[in-house]
């Protein structure tokens, strides 16, 4: 059985947006942490996401426009702001380009990366623009509750490999994205 040390979440939220889930989201919760109530939705969606043994850690950032907006630029190509950027350490993501690297500097081993003893495997960093969520919920008129914990499950979905290029895929990657947010009691 897993233990929260299984799975390690470094939390980082930028402010004004940690006073903004206080007063937005968690407001009529006595003594309610943004940071522990962004730490619950991480641990349900890794619980989703990966088997119930495999031990691993994390990052998420909830930060501004401009700072996804220029991540966007710089690793996909794309010079605009979006709900929700993943970068994943063992599955490929258009963040990585579409040209292959020069050869002379591919290394190829025959080992595995040994982490330092006590270390967690890295999946990655989910890194969420907090504005864009709030206009996503405003658009559709769902509670920010709900849109900013969508967008954490969907970041770390596709961490482990999920997607939604393809509708089977889309189909498994929602149905782990109600799944997380019931654990929750999110409505989806």
């Amino acid at each position: 059985m897993k233990s929260q040390q299984d799975r390690q979440v470094y939390l980082s939220v930028d402010e004004p947006f940690t006073s903004s889930i206080l007063k937005d989201i968690l407001g009529d919760i006595p003594g309610a942490s943004p940071e522990d109530w962004l730490m619950r939705i991480a641990q349900a969606a890794l619980d989703v996401a990966l088997k119930e043994t495999y031990a691993a850690q994390m990052s998420l950032l909830i930060t501004d426009d401009e700072t996804v907006q220029g991540l966007n630029a710089q690793f996909r190509g794309l010079d605009e702001v979006t709900d929700v950027l993943s970068f994943s350490v063992d599955h490929a993501g258009h963040w990585e380009g579409e040209e292959e690297p020069p050869r002379d500097l591919v290394e190829t081993n025959d080992f595995d990366f040994v982490m330092p003893l006590g270390e967690l495997s890295p999946l990655g960093e989910v890194i969420v623009s907090y504005p864009q969520a709030q206009r996503q919920a405003e658009e559709r008129g769902a509670p920010l509750e709900h849109e900013l914990a969508l967008l954490v499950v969907h970041g770390v979905l596709h961490l482990t490999g999920h997607n939604h290029l393809e509708s089977e895929e889309t189909e498994l990657m929602q149905s782990k994205e109600c799944t997380a947010l019931a654990a929750l009691n999110i409505e989806s």
